[in-house]
């Protein structure tokens, strides 16, 4: 397990850029270890960003360091690390508003998407792409320049880590952040670690800079009032996408109460 590979380098690193955290380098990209493996075996939905950036993978190495410095287990400093990372801020509203307006907390038999960040944390798996940080010119990755399916080192990080995952929640749904991430599980999918009816294709990606797509995709713009940035055709039929996958599984006998 990496955990216990990493484990003396999590106790002495001060950040992610420690040359003890490194995993692999490629061109401009490098891959560097943070404990991001804490998988939960009873999530119903994956909620899945691009890759870990440099605030959540140093606020995961000071949980799990503080962690072990409290004699814990290794498996409970990789489920503290794991927690305190998770998408936060306007994102995190963003994100709730569009998934309970596709049905998914009437699919998961709850009042509103916002407890899986609470109570009914047991039904969700925060997870990434890409599991471990990447970096690109020592600066966040973004998804491209290169694609995740365009490196030899991501496709091996998204195979090897994500592709692991999703397979072991094969009845999960999965939610992709974005276009980099939808086209990374479409390949994964067709690797055989997911399958595509599983996968909510559609939404607009939360972040504040989407506001307007957002806006429009829950209902509260008008299209007349859009902006020509803004494709409301595409919208329209990435809402109908999200929503009909969510009735499918839902009608597939996965209601949880």
């Amino acid at each position: 397990m990496a955990f216990e590979r990493y484990r003396s380098a999590l106790l002495s690193a001060q950040d992610i850029h420690d040359p003890a955290l490194l995993i692999g380098e490629e061109g401009s990209l490098a891959v560097r270890y943070a404990p991001f493996e804490y998988v939960n075996p009873a999530a119903k939905v994956i909620i899945l960003g691009i890759t870990p950036g440099e605030v959540q993978a140093n606020e995961a190495l000071r949980t799990a360091r503080a962690a072990l410095q409290r004699g814990l287990h290794d498996a409970e400093a990789m489920r503290l690390a794991k927690a305190a990372a998770s998408f936060a801020g306007p994102m995190r509203a963003n994100l709730i508003a569009m998934l309970d307006y596709i049905s998914v907390a009437g699919a998961l038999g709850i009042p509103t998407t916002a407890s899986l960040w609470s109570k009914d944390l047991r039904l969700v798996q925060f997870a990434s792409a890409l599991r471990y940080p990447v970096f690109r010119a020592g600066k966040n990755y973004t998804g491209s320049n290169p694609g995740m399916t365009s490196s030899r080192l991501l496709r091996e990080q998204l195979l090897a880590h994500t592709g692991a995952e999703l397979a072991s929640l094969p009845d999960a749904l999965v939610v992709p952040l974005g276009p980099a991430v939808v086209e990374a599980c479409r390949w994964l999918a067709a690797e055989g670690c997911v399958s595509r009816d599983r996968l909510i294709e559609g939404m607009p990606h939360p972040s504040g800079a989407n506001g307007e797509r957002i806006s429009y995709f829950l209902g509260r713009k008008e299209r007349a009032a859009l902006s020509l940035k803004t494709d409301p055709a595409k919208l329209d039929a990435g809402r109908q996408n999200a929503m009909d996958t969510v009735r499918g599984w839902t009608e597939g006998n996965r209601v949880f109460t």
